[in-house]
C-alpha cells in the first residue's frame, strides 16, 4: 500500500493581517508532521458579501483593535509586521498575481510569501502601482494576471471556500474539518497528530447546539 501524506489546504487574502501571521507560524505549527500544504487565494470581501457580514476593518473599534492585536501577535510570534500606508485596500491585483504565478492556479509557498511580505513588510502602500509593477517583475508570472482565465480561478477558488462553509481567512482545511483563524494553529496540530477529542462527539455536536434567540435583519 503507497503512503499519501495528508494535503491541508490554506485559503487566503493577502488583505488580511491574520492570514500573515497565521502563514508565517505554520511552518512551526506542522514541524515533524508529515502533510502537505496547498495554497489557495480566495476573495475575503466575497465569503463576507456571502455572509452579509462587515470585515473587522470596517467596524469602528474593531478596527483599531485589530491593529493593535495583530502588531501585538506578530511581537510575541517573532514574525515581521509593519502596517501598511493604508488599510483594508483592494487586493485584487494580489491575488491574481500570485494565481498567475503557477499554471495550476495553486501558487507555491515562495511566490505567497514574498506577496504577503509586499504587504505586511513595507509600511508602504500595497496597490501602489510602481510597486506592483516591481512585484511583478520579480514573481514572473507564467499567466497574465489580468486575464481571464486567472480572474475566473480566482472566482472559482472563492466559490469552493463559500461551498465549503467557509467564512474568514486563514482557513485550513484537513480531510472534512476546517479550521479558522491564526489561533487555530495548534488545535490543527491536535489533530493531526491523533487527538481522541477530535473523535469523541464534541466536534460534531457543537453544530446541532440549538439557537436561543435569532435577531431580526
Amino acid at each position: 500500500m503507497t503512503y499519501t501524506p495528508k494535503t491541508l489546504t490554506f485559503y487566503l487574502d493577502f488583505i488580511s493581517p491574520y492570514a500573515w501571521l497565521a502563514f508565517a507560524a505554520l511552518p512551526q505549527a506542522l514541524e515533524g508532521l508529515d502533510v502537505q500544504v496547498v495554497y489557495k487565494p480566495v476573495l475575503f470581501a466575497g465569503l463576507l458579501k456571502h455572509h452579509g457580514q462587515l470585515g473587522p476593518a470596517e467596524i469602528p473599534g474593531k478596527r483599531d483593535w485589530t491593529y493593535r492585536q495583530v502588531q501585538w501577535l506578530a511581537r510575541q510570534q517573532g514574525c515581521d509586521l509593519k502596517l501598511p500606508a493604508s488599510h483594508p485596500f483592494n487586493p485584487l491585483a494580489l491575488l491574481r498575481l500570485a494565481l498567475a504565478c503557477d499554471t495550476s492556479g495553486t501558487p507555491g509557498r515562495a511566490v505567497c510569501e514574498q506577496v504577503f511580505r509586499h504587504v505586511w513588510c513595507s509600511a508602504l502602500e500595497a496597490t501602489d502601482a510602481d510597486r506592483l509593477r516591481q512585484l511583478g517583475l520579480q514573481l514572473k508570472p507564467q499567466r497574465d494576471p489580468t486575464g481571464v482565465e486567472v480572474k475566473q480561478a480566482l472566482q472559482a477558488n472563492t466559490d469552493e471556500a463559500i461551498a465549503l462553509g467557509l467564512f474568514g481567512v486563514p482557513s485550513i482545511r484537513v480531510d472534512d474539518k476546517l479550521f479558522w483563524g491564526q489561533d487555530a494553529l495548534p488545535m490543527l496540530r491536535a489533530y493531526l497528530q491523533g487527538d481522541a477529542w477530535f473523535h469523541e462527539g464534541a466536534w460534531q455536536a457543537a453544530a446541532s447546539l440549538p439557537t436561543g434567540v435569532q435577531r431580526k435583519p
